[in-house]
């Protein structure tokens, strides 16, 4: 990592696994974000159902996670 830090390249550059000294660039996207009823799951663990901004802030997250997945 020294000498990717020294001379501004990426460690892909570096092991050899691209040509490009900046890298190559990942589409990754975790599998949670592809199980609605895992995020869901999570969603509902964060946040206390006492508070009166509970509902609120779960739709949120959830409808963010939908255009995440599209």
């Amino acid at each position: 990592m020294q000498y990717a830090d020294f001379f501004d390249i990426s460690l892909d550059y570096l092991f050899g696994r691209t040509d490009n000294p900046q890298g190559k660039l990942y589409n990754f996207q975790p599998k949670v974000w592809k199980n609605q009823g895992q995020i869901q799951e999570l969603i509902e663990m964060c946040f206390d159902p006492a508070s009166p901004a509970n509902a609120q802030l779960k739709e949120t997250l959830l409808r963010i996670m939908e255009e995440q997945n599209k």
